[in-house]
């Protein structure tokens, strides 16, 4: 399976970005301490502030190994199976204030509500379970429609390829898939990397919502 990273930002007030430069990545696994250290000294040479990450396949319990230096705001949504996983990791460089946190039980889904610097600002973490994974990220996406204020940052990895130059020849658009792009095209998302690279093909999906 092709993994498909989504970066999205919705249509609103935009100017909070530059304050927040993120980074998003699949680790595919962190269940050893070796391989935690190793992202945990890559996240400290970012110059990022806000590291996003999926598919840690880590337990509730197992949640330590996330922990950065000059990292000290750390969420995630994690089950009780090493599967799955979303964390967001928030630099002490940036005065961050957390104001709701909402996820799910699965480690699929996990939503970050506060402020930066005044401005309000979201964001949201998703990792699509393989199987299903358009209606899933449909429903995240109505779900979330509901949830918006101030700025929205909407990052993760989808497991969905949404044009043609993204699917391998073996993969296929199916009518999820289609109702998917529909609601994507109804929420005013653009796809970023499609926009700056319009005839380049790529395994990842760089998305914003303007």
């Amino acid at each position: 399976m092709e993994n498909h990273r989504i970066n999205w930002k919705m249509r609103f007030k935009m100017s909070i970005n530059k304050h927040l430069p993120i980074i998003t990545l699949n680790v595919n696994g962190m269940n050893g301490l070796i391989k935690g250290h190793r992202v945990a000294d890559w996240t400290k040479k970012q110059r990022h502030t806000i590291c996003c990450l999926q598919d840690n396949h880590l337990r509730t319990k197992d949640t330590y190994i996330l922990k950065v230096r000059g990292w000290e705001k750390i969420f995630h949504a994690n089950g009780q199976d090493k599967k799955a996983g979303v964390a967001t990791l928030i630099s002490d460089k940036i005065d961050f204030k957390t104001k709701d946190i909402k996820k799910d039980k699965e480690g699929h889904y996990l939503m970050i509500k506060g402020s930066s610097q005044g401005e309000d600002v979201t964001i949201a973490n998703i990792y699509a379970p393989n199987i299903g994974a358009p209606r899933y990220i449909q429903q995240i996406l109505t779900d979330i429609k509901g949830e918006i204020y101030g700025n929205i940052i909407i990052v993760g990895d989808f497991n969905t390829p949404l044009t043609s130059m993204d699917r391998s020849s073996r993969q296929k658009t199916n009518k999820a898939t289609e109702i998917l792009k529909e609601t994507i095209e109804n929420l005013d998302i653009i796809d970023i990397f499609r926009t700056l690279h319009p005839k380049k093909s790529r395994k990842h999906i760089l998305l914003k919502c303007t």
